[in-house]
């Protein structure tokens, strides 16, 4: 994962930024076949081709990781806001594969950031209004403030969750609100499973090579370039060229094939997030649509 960061940890991870990614494995059995770290897509034109500028309005920065204000396209601006970020940035510790968090009780802070990437005031959770990191690795706080009073005191709008799926070449920007730093690439595809240590998730987003994200960058928007929307909340990376160990997630497609991309990163799929969500920011797992595992 692109981890949590703690103390003497920075510096190192910090300095690992840049690093140009290997060519990417495909273990089918006995034998090994090589493969590009990436494969072309078709679709928008390339990631530096910028339809709206991305800026980190609505990111916030938790103690060891990113995350943003999110709203679904049905929410009100009375309704409490939430902040979502990855299972694994849950300060209560990594979620078990099958448990879920369903209304815990929290006090969470995190930093509002503006346009520019300053701070301009601190939200504080109520609960952890849902965590997992079963299919996916994700977390939904529940704020003590609405969407509609954040926007009074800052001036700051919630990021949208895009309510479909994303397509390969889309142009997209990571934007950390830890690092205060952002990564434009595309999608290059998408993983039918991502397979890291005891973790599995379902169909997960894959970048391009320019996206070279570090620990600290978990829990980050990935938002669509054209739409200013959510699509995705970045979450992984393949650190080492190991095969499905821990910071080394592999792929594994519908015939049980691994893949192995050294040096690639991704992301999960947040559309699945909306059809979850109900009237006043209530978590509903038994509302229509909704896909995300159950307690």
């Amino acid at each position: 994962m692109n981890k949590p960061l703690v103390g003497a940890l920075l510096s190192v991870l910090f300095l690992g930024a840049g690093v140009a990614p290997a060519a990417a494995t495909t273990v089918g059995g006995p034998a090994a076949v090589m493969e590009p770290a990436t494969t072309t897509v078709a679709g928008p034109a390339a990631a530096d081709v910028r339809a709206k500028a991305v800026t980190f309005a609505g990111t916030v920065a938790l103690s060891n990781c990113s995350g943003s204000v999110v709203r679904t396209p049905s929410s009100l601006p009375g309704d409490p806001a939430l902040v979502l970020s990855n299972g694994h940035c849950l300060e209560t510790g990594f979620p078990d594969p099958g448990e879920v968090v369903l209304n815990k009780s929290s006090t969470r802070t995190f930093t509002l950031l503006n346009a520019a990437g300053s701070g301009v005031g601190t939200l504080r959770a109520s609960k952890i209004a849902y965590g997992t990191m079963t299919d996916t690795d994700v977390s939904l706080y529940q704020l003590t403030r609405t969407y509609a009073q954040i926007e009074s005191s800052y001036g700051i709008k919630a990021l949208e969750l895009a309510a479909s799926h994303p397509v390969a070449g889309t142009a997209i920007t990571v934007a950390s609100g830890y690092w205060k730093r952002t990564y434009s690439c595309a999608i290059d595809g998408f993983a039918y499973r991502l397979e890291e240590g005891a973790w599995t998730w379902k169909d997960s987003v894959r970048y391009t090579s320019a996206c070279q994200t570090i620990g600290g960058t978990s829990g980050s928007p990935v938002i669509d370039d054209a739409t200013g929307k959510v699509v995705a909340v970045n979450n992984t990376g393949n650190e080492d060229g190991q095969r499905c160990t821990d910071n080394n997630p592999c792929e594994v497609d519908e015939n049980g094939t691994v893949t192995v991309r050294e040096g690639i990163n991704y992301a999960q799929q947040t559309y699945g997030i909306v059809p979850c969500i109900g009237t006043g920011s209530r978590i509903d797992l038994n509302r229509a649509g909704c896909t995300l595992p159950k307690p």
